[in-house]
């Protein structure tokens, strides 16, 4: 799966990605459908409204390579996006609740998925390496979660939601990003920056990145709570072995808009 995203990111056009993304979250809003018990003709025109605002955005505002979206989609789609997850998807796993009419959830979903899509396009047209240090940020949070919270885990995170999870393999995520984080400052090309690097910079980027490693674990969090409620324990059956495609990329639904929106506001600066 791996060398598939690795040749998609560095061989593929802008709008080519974004049909090939699209094609993701098209399997992605099935699968939300389906958690949320929606018939096969709610499920299908759910889908079709996916695609189609994806579609119209491909083409009425095609990225462009090395530039991306124009300003207004990037700032529209992923600052809903955020928003939603910040005022939305954290209140919800915090309190462990689900608003009872599913039409809200599934706007909910129309929201987090093209704000999902926007941003992951948008970064790989800007360069694919953008995309891969963003995606990194949950990939390392995740793992080392996971060894830490196997190691030392004895306080449970959210133990209705996720049993699995543990405030000390949370804590062991942090880290490691804040460790990445810091390996990123000196890596980090210098003509990218308008002024040095220095302290308040490099503790605003930390920061950012410890932000963003707990919007990743809500959206974790905030999918495990759909799939309690629709009783499953996978989002999908599309990937034999590891589940659905929501199972695969709940926590970059949540972190990559904000990553994006951070990455344009700033580069629009520079």
């Amino acid at each position: 799966m791996l060398a598939v995203v690795l040749l998609a990111l560095f061989l593929l056009r802008p709008w080519a990605f974004g049909v090939v993304t699209l094609a993701v979250i098209a399997a992605g809003a099935r699968e939300w459908a389906a958690l949320l018990a929606f018939s096969k003709a709610r499920t299908w025109t759910f889908v079709a409204v996916v695609v189609v605002l994806g579609g119209i955005a491909l083409l009425a505002a095609t990225p462009a390579a090395g530039e991306g979206w124009p300003r207004s989609v990037v700032l529209c789609a992923c600052g809903v996006a955020t928003l939603f997850w910040l005022l939305v998807g954290t209140p919800a796993v915090l309190f462990d609740w689900q608003p009872r009419q599913t039409v809200a959830s599934a706007i909910g979903g129309v929201v987090v998925l093209l704000g999902a899509f926007v941003a992951v396009v948008e970064l790989q047209a800007r360069s694919p390496w953008l995309v891969l240090a963003a995606m990194a940020i949950v990939w390392i949070a995740d793992t080392a979660a996971f060894f830490t919270g196997r190691a030392f885990g004895r306080h449970k995170l959210a133990p209705r939601i996720s049993p699995g999870k543990s405030w000390e393999g949370a804590a062991g995520g942090i880290l490691a990003v804040v460790i990445y984080a810091a390996l990123l400052v000196s890596f980090a090309p210098r003509e990218a920056f308008t002024s040095t690097l220095d302290a308040r910079t490099i503790a605003t980027w930390i920061a950012f990145v410890i932000a963003l490693t707990a919007l990743s674990i809500i959206g974790d969090l905030h999918e495990s709570l759909l799939k309690r409620r629709a009783g499953v324990k996978d989002s999908g059956t599309l990937l034999p072995g590891h589940g659905g495609v929501l199972d695969r990329t709940d926590a970059l639904l949540a972190a990559m808009p904000p990553f994006a929106l951070a990455a344009r506001l700033f580069m629009d600066r520079i």
